[in-house]
């Protein structure tokens, strides 16, 4: 089967392409609006299952946009308090796009909502980038990023991010992927297990922004550090970064999540020193995803790699900097067993 590009719609006069890549034991679509996952199936024992949430139509995903359907956000991912930041005496404001009170996914027109180029692609792989321009959203410095999806053996999703600077700036990518095990049932993941290999979290303030602490999970709700359904009965809502267990910069598991029958599991390996959980509670979406699938209140999760949330505004979380001469890199894999 080929894998060539696909036009499946057009964004701004310029045409919106996906590439199908093909291993034994899983398939990806990736497209270039947002360099999004647009879907992705795994073998489980019926066969293959659809685990991420999507669209069949480019047009519905475009009206969605704002939630990042399985798109990379940048150039900084998550919060940024007030929009505000100083870097090197500097002071910098991003175009506020959350509440008109704080900056989400690198402003009002970041990267997940952007159209990617085909930088290349084989049947297993695919690369994609964005040139960033100075001041965009607010954001200083000319900043080239890159993408690189590879489907690996036994059923892996391997995620590479990079980029580079010609002035010091912020970085901070990830993805933003729906993740159902159930598949498009419609079955929510409100009974999925899961497991963070993590002992603490960043507590955050009505606007969701870190308080600088880093505080135990223990006798709180994210206290995952063994494997237990999601659903409270207090109808707890997250949208939390987890702060990883012996951060290293090297790839370790950081996450399990298992589907509600016990059938298929999802672990999440990264080089990063968080995963915010987002658990999909405000979902309601009037457009039908894959196989008609309907879209509401906890359809999917959200396992997103990262560095803590407004990390360039607490000196004690790790750098989210970058200066000319470096590159950003960030390595994430999704590993899927039935």
């Amino acid at each position: 089967m080929s894998n060539s590009p696909q036009v499946i719609g057009k964004l701004e006069g310029e045409d919106v392409l996906d590439v199908r890549l093909q291993k034994d034991g899983i398939e990806a679509t990736i497209m270039t609006f947002g360099a999004a996952v647009r879907d992705l199936q795994v073998t489980a024992p019926e066969g293959k299952r659809r685990v991420i949430l999507g669209f069949p139509k480019f047009e519905d995903h475009l009206a969605n946009k704002g939630l990042h359907w399985g798109a990379v956000p940048g150039r900084v991912a998550n919060r940024i308090a007030n929009g505000k930041f100083t870097l090197d005496d500097n002071h910098h404001q991003i175009t506020l796009n959350e509440n008109d009170r704080h900056v989400c996914h690198g402003g009002k027109a970041g990267f997940g909502v952007r159209n990617w180029t085909i930088l290349d692609h084989t049947a297993t792989a695919v690369t994609l980038g964005l040139e960033s321009s100075d001041k965009d959203e607010g954001f200083p410095g000319k900043l080239s990023a890159k993408v690189t999806y590879t489907l690996s053996d036994d059923s892996t999703l391997r995620i590479d991010w990079s980029a580079t600077s010609d002035q010091p700036t912020l970085v901070n990518l990830t993805t933003h992927a729906f993740f159902n095990l159930n598949g498009t049932s419609g079955e929510s993941t409100s009974k999925h297990r899961l497991l963070f290999d993590s002992d603490s979290y960043t507590p955050v303030d009505d606007g969701l922004i870190p308080t600088g602490e880093i505080a135990t999970v223990e006798n709180t709700p994210f206290d995952f550090r063994q494997s237990h359904v999601i659903e409270r009965e207090d109808n707890f809502h997250y949208d939390h970064n987890i702060v990883l267990r012996d951060y290293t910069g090297k790839l370790k598991r950081g996450a399990e999540l298992v589907s509600s029958k016990g059938d298929l599991t999802m672990e999440v390996w990264t080089d990063q020193p968080g995963i915010q959980f987002f658990d999909g509670k405000p979902l309601n979406i009037s457009q039908p995803g894959h196989d008609g699938m309907q879209l509401k209140s906890r359809s999917g999760i959200c396992l997103e790699p990262q560095v803590h949330p407004d990390a360039i505004n607490h000196a004690n979380f790790p750098s989210i900097v970058l200066r000319p001469g470096e590159e950003y890199k960030h390595h994430s894999e999704f590993r899927f067993r039935a």
